[in-house]
């Protein structure tokens, strides 16, 4: 069950592949994600040094926690073993490639992300993408009242 999703995403980049890792929380962090006080839209990853780490994820400080809660927009470290992350930095050095975070969700007590390699779309390509799924839309109505 995703806590929170990049609905922005799809709609912004063409994604390709896709990744699960781990993420270095603080606890009342995790608290707060379990209560879905979560945020993807702007966050994107980026590999510095041999690690990923993720940037501009907003998590909302948790109301019970003691006044040093957490730093909501703070720089979280993305876990991955080592060969992924040499399988990843081959492909995010192509031109105009980039990691974009697409979920996140709890697998047992650990919080993971979704990481997708993905490139910037055109203006052209949201308008055609807006105008399938509208006639999608319409196809799915006309069924419908059928």
């Amino acid at each position: 069950m995703d806590v929170v999703r990049n609905r922005q995403a799809s709609y912004r980049y063409h994604l390709t592949d896709r990744w699960e890792c781990g993420i270095q929380l603080q606890g009342s962090e995790v608290k707060s994600l379990r209560n879905g006080g979560g945020q993807l839209k702007d966050a994107y990853a980026t590999l510095t040094e041999g690690e990923i780490w993720l940037h501009n994820m907003h998590i909302a400080p948790y109301q019970h926690a003691p006044r040093e809660g957490h730093e909501p927009e703070r720089p979280r470290k993305l876990l991955m073993h080592r060969r992924e992350i040499e399988r990843l930095v081959g492909k995010i050095q192509q031109k105009g490639l980039t990691l974009v975070p697409t979920r996140v969700y709890f697998k047992g007590p650990y919080a993971k992300v979704e990481i997708a390699l993905g490139k910037g779309k055109d203006m052209r390509d949201k308008r055609r993408d807006l105008k399938a799924k509208d006639q999608k839309r319409e196809i799915e109505r006309a069924l419908r009242e059928r």
